[in-house]
């Protein structure tokens, strides 16, 4: 989840473009974390001594580990340490930045401090994220503090990027939200959840979009957008509404029930005037999905 927020946090920070930010998650699953990049993030060495490695190597035929041990930055048993241990995902895409020549070694430096201090990333465990952690990045990106009703977007925000990654893929950048009274759709699946609270939920995409999301949720390769593409949509959101209800109902004792989905497409999606309605763009390389969420 770390990653996809540090993809945003470049954003905000006008580090990089959203085109910059495409082109180098799409290289994540052809890359691999490089010993520098580990060295760094764990402050046993600095941007600077990297340098002077990747300098030294265009020099010597020599592995970075080896000419680390040799200018004595590393120990041979903090080079082993470092190779078998797991990093933050987001440590590769700042390494590739770093290759494409967007930032330099001693910037990413600065950038891994800023973020994780701005976020209280410590001692991080890669197989057990915190709920609450990745909480508090949702209340810092999107500003939902002073929303009514904040704790329901960010428990179902919470669970929707967790099954995105989980159903998708995690390659996406989450993007600032946008408040909106009416929505015009272009490929759109909205579900209605009621009970002691009504929800409406969508998520709005092109028809090329809908595809590649269809595949990649279906695990199958769609060609064409068809009553099977529009049926894994509307099971994607069914899933994770059923989902969020039944933790509504274990955790806080709110029971819902879900109507059936509708699709709108080229129309305009009028939202509850009681509501207070956002929408929440999610990057992905294959382009930028629109949830819509209205708590009333």
């Amino acid at each position: 989840m770390y990653a996809q927020f540090f993809g945003n946090f470049l954003l905000s920070r006008n580090i990089v473009t959203p085109d910059q930010l495409i082109e180098a998650i799409n290289k994540e699953s052809t890359s691999h974390i490089k010993l520098g990049t580990l060295a760094m993030y764990h402050n046993l060495m600095t941007a600077n001594e990297i340098d002077d490695i990747v300098i030294a190597q265009t020099h010597e035929d020599k592995h970075f580990g080896e000419l680390a041990i040799e200018r004595n930055y590393l120990t041979e048993e903090q080079v082993n340490n470092l190779l078998s241990e797991q990093s933050p995902d987001y440590l590769l895409l700042g390494q590739i930045l770093i290759e494409e020549g967007i930032i330099s070694n001693s910037e990413f430096e600065n950038l891994i401090i800023d973020y994780e201090s701005e976020h209280e990333i410590y001692d991080l465990d890669l197989q057990l994220e915190q709920k609450e952690q990745i909480t508090q990045l949702i209340r810092h990106y999107f500003k939902l503090e002073n929303v009514e009703n904040n704790h329901l977007y960010e428990a179902y925000l919470t669970l929707l990027f967790n099954n995105l990654i989980r159903f998708i893929g995690a390659d996406f950048t989450p993007m600032t939200p946008i408040y909106c009274e009416e929505f015009p759709t272009q490929f759109c699946i909205v579900q209605n959840i009621t009970g002691e609270h009504n929800i409406l939920s969508a998520i709005d995409l092109d028809r090329s979009m809908a595809i590649e999301f269809a595949s990649r949720y279906a695990m199958d390769s769609f060609d064409t957008f068809d009553e099977y593409v529009e049926a894994s949509l509307e099971d994607f959101l069914n899933l994770h509404n059923g989902l969020f209800t039944v933790n509504m109902s274990n955790n806080r004792a709110i029971e819902l029930q879900l109507c059936p989905p509708e699709s709108h497409e080229k129309d305009l999606l009028e939202l509850p005037d009681n509501a207070v309605s956002y929408m929440f763009p999610i990057l992905y390389p294959f382009g930028t999905i629109n949830v819509v969420l209205s708590f009333y």
